[in-house]
C-alpha cells in the first residue's frame, strides 16, 4: 500500500541543527498536506509544522522562527529543518500526510491521516 518514511533524527547538543525527511511511496495517486508531529513523553502528540500541496505553511507558536517545513512534490517528500535546538524540542516526531492512492484491488482510497513510524529527537542541554 503506502509508506510514510521519516528518517535524520537523533541526538544533537542545544543551540544545534537536524533535518527530518519523510518520503511517501507506494501505490500514491496525490498527496496533499502533509505534515510534522511530535510527542514527548507524558505527554500529548502536538502539532509542529504543516505544509499544503500549495506551499502554505503553519507552525507552532514554539518552534516559530527556529523551523521551517518544506516539501519536494515530485518526491512526495516533507522536510522539517530545525535549527537553534532545545532540549525541550526532545521528542518523537511524526509524519502526517493527506493522500490519496490506490489498494492492491486498485480502489481509490483517500486517508486525510496517514502516519508514519516516528523518528526520535534527542536535545542535550
Amino acid at each position: 500500500q503506502v509508506q510514510l518514511v521519516e528518517s535524520g533524527g537523533g541526538l544533537v547538543h542545544a543551540g544545534g541543527s537536524l533535518r527530518l525527511s519523510c518520503a511517501a511511496s507506494g501505490r500514491i495517486h496525490s498527496v496533499y498536506a502533509m505534515g510534522w508531529y511530535r510527542q514527548a513523553p507524558g505527554k500529548q502528540r502536538e502539532l509542529v509544522a504543516t505544509i499544503t500541496s500549495g506551499g502554505s505553511t503553519n507552525y507552532a507558536d514554539s518552534v516559530k522562527g527556529r523551523f521551517t517545513i518544506s516539501r519536494d512534490n515530485d518526491k512526495n517528500t516533507v522536510y522539517l529543518q530545525m535549527n537553534s535546538l532545545k532540549p525541550e524540542d526532545t521528542a518523537v516526531y511524526y509524519c502526517n500526510a493527506d493522500l490519496g492512492y490506490y489498494s492492491i484491488t486498485y480502489t481509490y482510497i483517500r486517508n486525510r491521516d496517514y502516519w508514519g513510524q516516528g523518528t526520535q529527537v534527542t536535545v542535550s542541554s
